[in-house]
Parts: structure tokens; sequence; C-alpha cells
């Protein structure tokens, strides 16, 4: 079983990370801002299909690996499990030399050959948002932290009956092979970082919300349609997160207090169906949607506006992936190479909304 799940997520990782130069929108190429015009440009278009081919081949080369070897009855679940990790670190490092390599040949190629210097640079935001956003309200991403406060009372009330060994971390099986002492802190420790998560998540919707939407300078229509339903789908995607966290934590939380609810079987199935359900929606919000809306095809026809462009953002890019800006309000702006959002690194406040929920995620982690 745990040679399949290791299978399946490195599978999955070599899926997503070669074909996310195909998923973008036009108009960036491994971070780099492109004119319009200029995107079907042939060394582009190269340089998409070597870092996609090198990324298949080492993933099918690893896939052979671990295969072979975790198949090998002489290895124990430890052994196989960093195998797997090895692989998956492996595979991950790979795609990041390769993007900064063929993110300095696109910045070298737009500079010869000029690429939008004869273009009229134009910022065109969408100031209509408000009225047009279809994201989730935040009220419904404080669902599932009522949820946990609920569990976490819910715990309190059962804390004299609860055994004096308290599960830390799940086995392949399902079954817990870590414990801790019983305390007050220990037996919601797993569902306080739960509830340190959900609060992320609400700020995360909240912020997302407040960032600006930069439209295509020559196609703001479409753009704003795809703008609007990436939007959209990012909110669904991750109240689909925070609600099955909830759904798994929740349920060994409760597995805890009154012992194996169901039996062996479903303490490998709900583990397993959390996998499952969320590579399957990550996958199909990646293949749905693509950054930025780049896969959604707006039912309009749109001719380009010639002789412009968008407004080049190249400088506040630290080599293609870390936005850093002062001037731009904007928490949270979406990302140049992957699937989602990243940080703007020059605005303080996204530091409080990541850097410190993290923290306090390691600091109970390393009091059990």
């Amino acid at each position: 079983m745990l040679v399949a799940i290791f299978f399946a997520i490195i599978l999955f990782i070599t899926i997503i990370q070669a074909s996310i130069p195909f998923l973008l929108k036009k108009t960036i190429a491994f971070g780099v801002t492109i004119p319009e015009g200029h995107s079907g440009d042939k060394n582009l278009a190269n340089y998409k299909k070597i870092y996609s081919s090198i990324i298949v081949i080492l993933g099918l080369v690893g896939l052979l690996i671990f295969t072979l070897r975790g198949l090998n009855e002489h290895l124990g679940e430890e052994q196989i499990g960093v195998m797997g990790l090895i692989i998956q670190l492996v595979l991950l490092i790979s795609s990041m030399v390769l993007y900064l390599y063929f993110h300095i040949q696109t910045t070298k190629r737009k500079r010869e050959m000029k690429w939008g210097e004869n273009l009229k640079m134009v910022r065109v935001a969408d100031l209509t948002r408000q009225s047009n956003d279809e994201m989730l309200p935040s009220i419904i991403f404080a669902l599932p932290v009522v949820v946990t406060i609920g569990l976490i009372a819910y715990t309190a009330i059962h804390y004299p009956a609860m055994p004096d060994q308290i599960p830390t971390h799940w086995g392949p099986s399902g079954q817990p092979d870590a414990f801790t002492e019983k305390s007050p802190f220990s037996v919601i420790a797993l569902l306080l970082i739960l509830l340190v998560t959900q609060g992320m998540m609400v700020a995360f919707n909240v912020f997302t919300k407040k960032s600006g939407v930069k439209l295509n300078a020559a196609r703001r229509n479409s753009s704003r349609i795809q703008q609007m339903s990436f939007r959209k789908y990012t909110s669904w995607f991750m109240f689909l997160t925070s609600l099955l966290m909830t759904i798994l934590i929740g349920f060994l939380q409760l597995t805890t207090i009154h012992g194996d609810i169901g039996g062996p079987f479903l303490m490998l199935a709900a583990p397993l169906g959390f996998l499952v359900i969320l590579l399957l929606a990550t996958a199909i919000y990646a293949f749905k949607v693509g950054q930025g809306g780049s896969r959604i095809q707006p039912e309009i026809e749109e001719e380009a506006i010639t002789g412009v462009t968008d407004s080049d953002d190249d400088v506040y890019w630290k080599a293609g992936v870390f936005y850093v800006n002062k001037n731009d309000p904007s928490i949270f702006v979406e990302k140049r190479f992957g699937i989602g959002w990243t940080m703007n690194f020059g605005n303080p406040i996204g530091y409080l909304i990541i850097f410190v929920p993290v923290l306090i995620i390691i600091a109970i982690s390393f009091s059990l």
C-alpha cells in the first residue's frame, strides 16, 4: 500500500511539474513578461518543451527506481518512505534548477530581441471586481473553525476517559505509531494546529479578495472573465482543502477519544480518501482553470488591441518567483510560475499571515 501511495504522489508531481509551462498565461514564460504578439516565439516554445521533457524523463526514471526498490521485500516501511521522499525532493529541486536556467534564457532573449520597445505599456485594473467577484464569502471559511472549536470543547468533556498515551502520528496503515503523554495541551494539540491552519485560510481568502485584478491590456474583456473565474475556483479549492483537513483531523481526534471508530479499514480509508480527493481536486483546478484562468475559454470574440502591452513588472519579480513591491497594496498576487498565489514580500502584513502561523504550528509540534 505504501509503495502505491508514493508511486501516485511521484507520478502526480511529475505530471504537474511537466505541465506548468503550458498552464500559464501566454504573456508569461518562465517568470518573464512576454509582450502580446511574441508569445508564439519558437525559442520560447522549445524552452517549454525541453523543460517538460526533462521533467518527464526524470519522473519516469524515479518511478522505475522506486518501483523496483519498493517492491523489494527486504525494505521496511521507513526505508520505502525515505526513498519516496528523496525522489520527490530530487524532482522538485530539478524543476527549480531547470526553471532558473530557462528564466535566464528567456530574459536574455527578451532583451536581445528588444520585445516591447515599440509598444505602449499600459496597466489595466478592474475597478468593478467587487460587484463581479464570485469568490466564496469569508464567513463560509469560518464554518470549519466553528467545528474545530466544538471538537476542542468535546475533547475537554471527555478528557478524563481518554487514554494515557495520545497519538501524535499515524503510519501508512492508518494506525498510530507515535505517542505522547496525556495532558490538557497534548489532547488538543492536533486541533490547535488545525485551528491555526483554518485561520490562515480565512485570512488568505479575505486578502485575496482585496488583491488587485490586473487585466491583459490587449484583451481586456476576455482577461476579466478569466480573472474572475480564476478567483472563484481558487476560493472553492481553498475551501475544499480546509473542509477535507477538518474532516480528516476531526476523525482522528474522535478515534483518540473513542478508540478505532469503524475499525482498521476506516482508519486506512480516511487518510487515503483525503489524499485521493485532494490530488484529484488539485489536478482539476490546474488543468481546468490554469494560472490566472488561462485555460478558461470566454464565450466572447475579442480582437487584440494592437500597439499596446501589459506594464512590465519584471523588476519586482526576483528570479521571476519572489514578488517584492512596497508600492503595491496587494498582499497576495498571482504566481508567475506555478498554479495559485504567492505573497508580496514587500508588504509586511503578508509575513504576519504566513510566517507567524507557521511558527506557531512548529512550536506546537515541538512541544509534544
